[in-house]
């Protein structure tokens, strides 16, 4: 709505900024370093990868048929995609790019916890514990970035400068 009194003067807006920038930025970097860890060993050694993943004694896929090198190349180069559009989220600081790579990751993490949920009757008790909280972490840190960005206010904005935030 103009201002009638002191047209030359922009109407007051408010401005998007994230919700917490600085919080979604730790998660995308903390998702970002899961999927550069885990993605590269993948990749770069799948079969040391199959052979201990996730490392510290426990190694699950033991049980889960014979290796397939294709597969777990896949798998290491899906999580490096995570984590790419992870970083580019970060380094943007728009909270509409860590929507995007927070729907990503639960696109994939939710299938990914049902799965392993339905086959834990063939693993040590320890590995039934740690696998649906490591499993589960990534879809606990994803949903607060699906959250739209909180809006403050910052006084007069042009159209402009909202624009800029979006």
């Amino acid at each position: 709505m103009p201002n009638l009194l002191a047209p030359h003067i922009p109407p007051c807006r408010a401005v998007v900024v994230g919700v917490n920038t600085t919080l979604r930025r730790i998660i995308l970097w903390i998702l970002n370093t899961v999927g550069i860890v885990v993605g590269f060993w993948a990749l770069v050694g799948p079969r040391e990868f199959r052979e201990s993943f996730p490392g510290l004694g426990f190694a699950p896929w033991a049980s889960e048929g014979p290796f397939n090198e294709h597969f777990v190349r896949d798998v290491g180069a899906l999580y490096l995609a995570l984590a790419a559009a992870g970083v580019v989220a970060a380094l943007q600081r728009r909270a509409d790019a860590s929507v995007a790579v927070g729907v990503a990751w639960l696109v994939f993490s939710v299938p990914h916890l049902a799965f392993h949920l339905g086959h834990l009757d063939h693993l040590p008790l320890i590995d039934v514990i740690a696998q649906p909280i490591a499993l589960a972490t990534p879809i606990v840190l994803s949903i607060p970035l699906l959250f739209p960005a909180r809006a403050i206010r910052t006084g007069i904005t042009t159209d402009a400068e909202l624009e800029q935030t979006r």
